[in-house]
Order: structure tokens, then C-alpha cells, then sequence
């Protein structure tokens, strides 16, 4: 699908998430992702002034969020580039990628900057005219708390989604569900070995605001919860009679990050080791049955593998975004893998969801391990609201 399109090695970044309410609670997720990126460019010696474009995912509105992309774009550095404002709920960071790598396969960009930034805390309220209503009251909506909690068009919450997925697929327990949970933490605690010897690869602190006079600076993940066997056992399904408890599903998270798309000689230029070479190889597409959001994942990367020409088998390493333990089950069941062998070094149900950058964040690990693994195929898939998925199939070599 895609043959010219690179990213360099060690040309992206993720900032630390943190747990919705926590550090980055008050900032401006626009301005902050633009400063975090700002900063890392200037550690990286690399000019803002190579971009000829800009791509900017984020979900969530924030202050002036009308102007997001060419603003972001002036604020780290780049004023005198064009931008455009992706909005796609989980599939922000992918579509982003994807936007970026067909403008590069077509000779439209030359050297893109793809920047994701979220902020899930203190969610705007959105109030809405609403004159024939009694006494005239609006209409009001949480950009947050709402969406997760109803879909216009399945009409239920998300969680009832993978509750949904599960009941399908018939051979998928609460036991299960809780196994994936553990397995996921651990995978999670082997990217924290060797004082974060994984994570230093890619994570890069951003600086926050304490108060007018001082800042902070926040460099690991916020708000992780411990998991063990024995604590999962003891929680409450979420929904009566249901598969998930709190510890099996994702938090929401505030968080940014941001890759560079470019063309094979570019990349060799700003790579960190010019003999790697990351390849954008294909990206795919889909939507589920109504209220079954957990399925998404799969034909999105059926499609992703098919236009790449490779069978899951071929894929050296996974990562997903799995807001719920039900989406890796049955994503496991359908290809028929082992569900406890993808995700290594970390997924969303651990690090959480801040929405625009989470798949962002889990392509940059992604790209990590096949490098640690000597390289190979790596996909990527995950939902979206509105029973949708997205994949992004790399290949590392060198």
C-alpha cells in the first residue's frame, strides 16, 4: 500500500500519561502538546522549520480549540505551515499516521509533523439553545463523562459495548477477562525494569503548571493501579452479571505525543541510527455491528493485513488499544493467537486513554519492540466510538 513513506528511528515521542484529575488537569492539552513538542525538538536539534505540514489529532475541545492545528503548529515553532484538526475518537493517532503517509506516498508533503494531544480532565460542558424547550432550558452536554456513558446511535455506554462482545462470543468469562488484566499489568511492570530502561526510549517529560510562579515536571505515568489475582477476584462487575470489573477496562488519561512521517532519505537523515529504517507499510478500516465496538479491532486488521500481503503469523509483535479486557479476547479468539503473547512492554488498559495520542503511544512501542526483537512486520489495531477500528501495519529493518 504505502512504499515511501518512513518515520525515523527515535523521530517520535510520547509524553507520560497521567490519570485523568491528576498533574496536567488544568492545561490546555493544544498548548501543552505544542510546548512538549517544542521542547523535544530542541533536545533533538531538529529545525521545526523542516515541516511542511502539520497534522493534529485531539478529541476533547479546549480553550480557542477552533484554531487547534494552525496554532499548534505557531506554537512549537513552525508558524509558516499548514495544518488540519483530525478528530477520531480512539483512531485519532492512527488515521493521523495515515493522512500523513498517503501525503508522503504522493508526493503532497515532504516532511509531515503528526502531533496527538488530549486532556479527558475538567471536560468542557457544552451548553446548547434550545428555545422551544420548558421555560426555555438548554440543552446541555459533558464532552466527556456523556460520550462514554451513551452513544447516540448504539444507545448504550461503552462498557455495555464489550459486554455485548463478550455475551456473542460465548465462550468469554469474567476469569478470563481478569487473566488478561493481570498479564497485562505485568507486561506493563517489564516496561518499568531497569529504572524504566523501556519507556526512556521514547518518553519524554513535559513540563506543567503548579501555579503562576512554578512549574512541574512530570516524567513517568501518573495514577497506575496495582493489580494482583487476589484484588481482581474481590471486585464487583461493573455491569451485574457482566465480564468487566473497574481493573479489566481502561481509565480515562491526559497525555501527548508526536512522530515524525517523512521520506526514506529524510528519515536516514534525523534517525538516531540511520541503518534502522521504520516503514509505514498499509493502514486499515472498519466498523462493527451496532453497540459491538470490542469487534472493530479485527477486520480493521484484517484489512491492514491484506493490503500489506501478510497473515497474522507473519507479524512479529501486536500492540492494541484494548479499553476493555472483552476487545483482546476476542480479538485472540478470531485470529486464533494466544491471547496472553501480544501487548508486551504495555497497552491502554494499564497506561489509560486519553483518547488522541493513545494509539500514537502504542505505535511508538510498537516500534520499539520490533527493534529490541531485530526487526520484522508490527501491527497495530484498536476501537473507536462508534463501533469503529482502525490498523496500522510498520516493518523495521536494519
Amino acid at each position: 500500500m504505502y512504499s515511501k513513506a518512513f518515520i525515523p528511528y527515535r523521530g517520535y515521542y510520547s509524553s507520560p500519561f497521567a490519570r485523568w484529575q491528576g498533574s496536567l488537569a488544568n492545561e490546555n492539552a493544544i498548548e501543552l502538546g505544542a510546548a512538549t513538542a517544542k521542547r523535544w525538538l530542541a533536545a533533538k536539534n531538529i529545525d521545526p522549520g523542516i515541516f511542511d505540514y502539520l497534522v493534529f489529532g485531539k478529541t476533547i475541545g479546549q480553550p480557542y480549540t477552533f484554531y487547534s492545528s494552525p496554532w499548534a503548529a505557531a506554537l512549537m515553532g513552525a508558524a509558516g505551515i499548514a495544518a488540519v484538526h483530525i478528530s477520531q475518537a480512539c483512531s485519532t493517532s492512527t488515521t493521523c499516521l495515515n493522512l500523513a503517509a498517503a501525503g508522503i506516498e504522493t508526493d503532497v508533503y515532504a516532511n509531515v509533523f503528526c502531533l496527538m494531544a488530549d486532556r479527558t480532565s475538567n471536560g468542557p460542558h457544552t451548553i446548547w439553545p434550545n428555545p422551544p424547550g420548558p421555560g426555555g432550558q438548554v440543552i446541555a452536554e459533558n464532552w466527556v463523562m456523556d460520550h462514554f456513558n451513551y452513544d447516540p446511535w448504539g444507545g448504550a455506554a461503552m462498557i455495555q459495548t464489550a459486554e455485548n462482545v463478550v455475551r456473542l462470543a460465548g465462550n468469554i468469562t469474567r476469569e478470563d477477562c481478569d487473566a488478561v488484566a493481570l498479564k497485562r499489568y505485568e507486561q506493563y511492570l517489564d516496561a518499568l525494569a531497569g529504572d524504566r530502561a523501556f519507556q526512556k526510549r521514547y518518553m519524554f517529560p513535559v513540563e506543567y503548571k503548579i501555579s503562576k510562579k512554578e512549574t512541574g515536571l512530570l516524567e513517568a505515568d501518573e495514577g497506575i493501579t496495582p493489580t494482583t489475582k487476589e484484588g481482581l477476584a474481590g471486585l464487583k462487575p461493573v455491569i451485574p452479571g457482566g465480564a468487566h470489573t473497574f481493573a479489566s477496562q481502561t481509565h480515562p488519561a491526559d497525555g501527548n505525543c508526536g512522530l515524525i512521517v517523512t521520506t526514506r532519505e529524510k528519515a536516514r537523515e534525523l534517525s538516531a541510527d540511520s541503518k534502522i529504517e521504520i516503514r509505514i507499510v498499509s493502514y486499515g478500516y472498519s466498523r462493527a455491528p451496532k453497540a459491538h465496538m470490542a469487534m472493530a479491532p479485527v477486520p480493521a486488521a484484517r484489512m491492514a493485513l491484506e493490503k500489506a500481503g501478510l497473515g497474522i503469523q507473519e507479524v512479529k509483535a501486536i500492540k492494541t488499544h484494548n479499553p476493555f479486557a472483552g476487545n483482546d479476547l476476542y480479538m485472540a479468539n478470531e485470529f486464533g493467537i494466544d491471547v496472553m503473547s501480544f501487548n508486551n512492554y504495555g497497552s491502554p488498559i494499564i497506561f489509560g486513554h486519553p483518547q488522541g495520542p493513545t494509539a500514537g503511544r502504542c505505535i511508538i512501542e510498537l516500534i520499539e519492540e520490533l527493534v529490541l526483537a531485530g526487526g520484522g512486520y508490527g501491527l497495530f489495531t484498536g476501537c473507536a466510538a462508534g463501533d469503529t477500528g482502525a490498523a496500522l501495519v510498520i516493518e523495521v529493518s536494519g
